[in-house]
């Protein structure tokens, strides 16, 4: 009987899939235990990722949703996974899967801080922005990754919104990879953003020139009010979930040293200010 370890991010992942699955089939909470015969609460923790769920467990969830037998065996196969405490996850065109997942954290982490070196964070990226960055990717891609940004960026203006942090490269800001009207908008955006009291943008200056702990890539830490935090990597075709004490010591050092580097709140404003001003002129 194969087990995964309650709270690491493999647990964490095959719970947001089995909400994700039970949302898609219309079914509530209290339902899906009634047709499994078991407490409400139960149904809670799996999706939480906070119980152990074998591959019996998955296999039951799945019968009761009336899933396809191709969904079933996917979730009995990610449930099969050896999932360590540093556990990775490849193919990311599943594009579903995987942002199901950071959308079950994003859900529940108490704050989320994200180290961007080369694009605008996600949370605070303008649909247009989002769209030419995804250039390359087929049209009906594209917009299923537009809407789910879409609906993931609620978690700041929502009632109890998440506390997010960004630390952005100066580059990020100054790189041509969209056109100017496009950029000069974005970075309205982030003013925007910035205003809010739970969202705090630090900028790193590129002068003088000089090494940071961003340049090795983008990463995101969350942290939760019940469980361990979390790092997440993104590559071009794989995802990584990190959770063991050393390696996580090594992530919320290099953000310490970070928020070292970076600007203030305030002077991070007036460079993104003047960024819109070259913005603004270079689109007349």
């Amino acid at each position: 009987m194969t087990r995964s370890r309650p709270g690491n991010p493999k647990a964490r992942t095959l719970g947001a899939e089995l909400r994700k699955a039970r949302e898609e089939a219309g079914i509530g909470v209290r339902e899906l235990a009634r047709k499994l015969g078991c407490a409400h609460a139960w149904v809670t923790r799996s999706e939480a990722g906070t119980r152990v769920v074998t591959t019996e467990d998955v296999t039951a969830v799945a019968v009761a949703l009336g899933l396809s037998g191709a969904e079933r065996e996917r979730l009995v196969a990610l449930a099969r996974e050896d999932g360590g405490p540093d556990w990775l996850r490849t193919g990311i065109p599943g594009v579903h899967q995987e942002l199901a997942t950071l959308i079950q954290y994003e859900r529940t982490a108490s704050s989320m801080s994200e180290v961007a070196p080369s694009l605008i964070p996600g949370l605070l990226q303008t649909s247009d922005y989002t769209r030419a960055v995804m250039t390359g990717l087929p049209p009906s891609e594209v917009e299923t990754r537009l809407a789910m940004r879409a609906s993931r960026r609620d978690i700041l203006t929502r009632r109890k919104p998440l506390e997010f942090e960004a630390i952005i490269l100066e580059g990020a800001l100054r790189a041509s990879i969209v056109d100017a009207e496009t950029m000069a908008e974005q970075c309205r955006h982030l003013q925007k953003m910035a205003d809010l009291p739970h969202v705090v943008i630090r900028v790193v200056r590129s002068s003088p020139p000089r090494w940071t702990p961003a340049h090795e890539g983008r990463f995101i830490l969350f942290e939760f009010p019940k469980a361990g935090p979390l790092v997440h990597l993104e590559h071009l075709g794989s995802a990584v979930f990190l959770s063991s004490p050393s390696v996580l010591d090594t992530y919320v050092e290099a953000l310490g040293t970070l928020r070292d580097m970076a600007a203030t709140p305030d002077h991070s404003t007036e460079i993104i200010e003047s960024c819109i001003a070259h913005y603004e002129e270079t689109a007349q």
